[in-house]
């Protein structure tokens, strides 16, 4: 499923706002089954407070201005301010011909200054690949923004079968314990930053 890799965390002085990002909006799509059950795994935690920003419910503007118009800017107010107001991303994504959906790099794209001195964790999901060569590709678009990626990820090789028809997983620990450490990483730099932040806002 994924690497896991303990990480020391101690407990922020305030819950970590994580906003989870839902990529795919393809009709049929399996990342709700994902992005629920990774959802439920973080809201388990005292230490982080969770945003789900589905870009099937909030899709935003195909063409890139720098001045949008009335409906654009209505598009863009479902999601950016849930983006400035995180701490940490994990984006929930399948692998479409090898890399990311165009939705994602959309969404990606129509925002800077909201990825910047974050982390941002995958959940990843496909057929043999576990959706990682769309990972690897999410990898420099994100450091381009200036984000912080975390090195541990969440895959499901064969996402199809290791859900049941309930939407739970019919192997939990494996990745249960990719989930936990990955969002221990998350919890250490997200905390990190946004206490370097303060400090010294960043690009100043």
């Amino acid at each position: 499923m994924a690497t896991a890799t303990a990480v020391p965390t101690r407990t922020p002085v305030r819950p970590i706002r994580l906003a989870v990002i839902v990529g795919s909006t393809r009709e049929g799509r399996f990342g709700p089954k994902v992005a629920d059950w990774f959802t439920g795994r973080a809201a388990l935690r005292d230490d982080l407070s969770v945003d789900v920003v589905d870009l099937a419910d909030t899709p935003l503007p195909p063409s890139l201005t720098h001045q949008p118009g009335p409906e654009d800017t209505k598009a863009l107010e479902a999601v950016t301010p849930r983006l400035d107001a995180a701490d940490a991303f994990a984006v929930v994504t399948p692998e479409y011909n090898h890399s990311y959906p165009a939705p994602l790099k959309n969404a990606i794209d129509w925002h800077y200054s909201q990825w910047q001195a974050k982390p941002v964790g995958f959940v990843s999901y496909g057929g043999i690949s576990g959706g990682l060569r769309a990972v690897e590709h999410l990898r420099p678009v994100f450091a381009e923004v200036h984000a912080v990626t975390v090195r541990d990820t969440v895959s499901f090789h064969g996402a199809w079968e290791a859900f049941g028809p309930d939407g739970q997983l019919t192997d939990p620990q494996g990745p249960d314990t990719a989930a936990t450490a990955m969002l221990d990483q998350l919890v250490w730099w997200a905390d990190a930053l946004r206490t370097a932040r303060a400090a010294h806002p960043y690009g100043t």
